[in-house]
């Protein structure tokens, strides 16, 4: 598999993670308890037999390449490799990357292995377990130029995503973005097991690199779905390989929330336990979690957490949480920590009056986001009381009624939200 680049675009503002995404980029949003999401796309490649991975970044770039570069180190014998390529300016162009296909096309200058002679574009923020291998064998078998991972949705779920029209020998020869409904995309639905579905493209391509080449020279729109490869359908040939696995689009706060919370499940839809498909990210070495008196249900705590006497119900805790004794966490996601603090620094700071990091004795949490490194004090209550839709302050946001305490915020003790 020598012969394959895998390009994950990691570029993107991410606003509607926003402001999960206020400090960092997209990819890099702590996902799990452990991971981040540009894990899931690089641990795919991995698995599959693809080392040569290059993470286009741009906006608030810092957090994810100090993961890329901490994490994926790879044997020097395998000729592999996990980098970083940041957008840069050059006598060309001073501009930052205009869109996924803008990115691909400023970068290709640095494609020039002679090996390569196929291109594997990937999204940062998607939750799937796919073997790249069945793609490409697809992509011989067909003799095609351009191969789109589409999945099969109902009608339902149509409005969120680009819709492909095939043939029997599943050529793409229509596209509509987004339809409103499905009148919309009436003819262009496929059978499956006696039903109805559709197929959504998941933002997964696989280019021949001469082909990928000669579209960004000529066509110098700036998105591939929406722009780039509509336009290629009519001179290139162009097919659509049918996935029919669990995936996600981690694009809205709603989804990142509900899909965090399905890994409490018996049997969630996606499995972080199948040891031939392991799912890699950065090694911590941090000591086993501590619990002391605690109840536990429907939960996923993560290394170095210290848990007193509290209860948690369907929820994900992070690296390093401390949760002080008899708070309650409920249907909520707890981003933990970046570090420990000493005892003597916990002191200091209730000296001055501000919380320790974590979630300190007695505080009501439902509901919620609690991203990394944040401070809430004794008796706090978190739980959307007024149950907002959407909101904005300087201590949270509330999105799609999700509570979202940003990074390194300080909740003082007794305060309701």
């Amino acid at each position: 598999m020598k012969d394959i680049l895998c390009v994950v675009l990691g570029g993107g503002r991410g606003t509607r993670l926003y402001p999960l995404t206020k400090d960092r980029s997209k990819p890099a949003v702590p996902f799990a308890g452990k991971y981040r999401l540009v894990d899931i796309p690089i641990s795919n490649s991995l698995n599959s037999g693809l080392k040569h991975i290059y993470v286009l970044t741009q906006f608030n770039s810092e957090s994810l390449n100090k993961h890329i570069a901490r994490t994926y180190k790879l044997d020097p014998f395998s000729k592999g490799f996990v980098e970083i390529m940041a957008a840069e300016q050059s006598m060309e162009s001073t501009d930052w990357f205009q869109g996924t296909a803008d990115a691909v096309r400023r970068s290709m200058k640095h494609f020039n292995d002679p090996h390569i002679k196929y291109i594997l574009v990937l999204s940062g923020d998607q939750l799937y377990k796919m073997d790249f291998r069945s793609l490409l064998s697809f992509h011989e078998k067909k003799g095609s130029e351009i191969t789109i991972a589409c999945n099969p949705v109902d009608a339902d779920h149509i409005k969120g995503f680009g819709i492909m029209c095939v043939d029997s020998d599943m050529r793409i020869n229509n596209f509509i973005e987004k339809p409103k409904d499905e009148s919309q995309v009436k003819g262009m639905s496929i059978e499956k097991k006696g039903k109805k579905y559709y197929l959504a493209s998941m933002g997964i391509y696989l280019f021949n690199k001469d082909v990928l080449r000669e579209i960004l020279t000529y066509n110098k729109k700036a998105d591939f779905g929406k722009e780039v490869i509509p336009d290629s359908f009519t001179n290139k040939l162009t097919h659509a390989y049918i996935y029919d696995g669990y995936w996600k689009d981690i694009g809205t706060i709603r989804t990142f929330f509900e899909e965090n919370l399905t890994f409490t499940d018996p049997v969630p839809p996606f499995d972080l336990f199948d040891e031939q498909w392991q799912f890699f990210t950065r090694p911590r070495y941090l000591p086993p979690s501590k619990i002391e008196d605690c109840d536990l249900k429907k939960a996923i705590i993560s290394e170095g957490c210290i848990l007193n006497k509290c209860r948690i119900q369907h929820s994900v805790i992070g690296l390093r949480s401390r949760i002080g004794e008899s708070s309650i966490i409920e249907n909520s996601v707890i981003m933990g920590a970046d570090f420990y603090q000493s005892i003597d620094d916990i002191k200091k700071d209730k000296k001055n009056g501000i919380p320790p990091v974590g979630i300190g004795k007695n505080s009501i949490i439902r509901g919620a986001i609690i991203d990394k490194n944040a401070r809430i004090g004794e008796r706090v209550t978190i739980r959307n009381l007024h149950n907002h839709d959407h909101f904005e302050s300087d201590t949270h946001s509330i999105r799609d009624g999700i509570v979202i305490i940003p990074k390194n915020t300080i909740i003082p003790p007794g305060v309701t939200i």
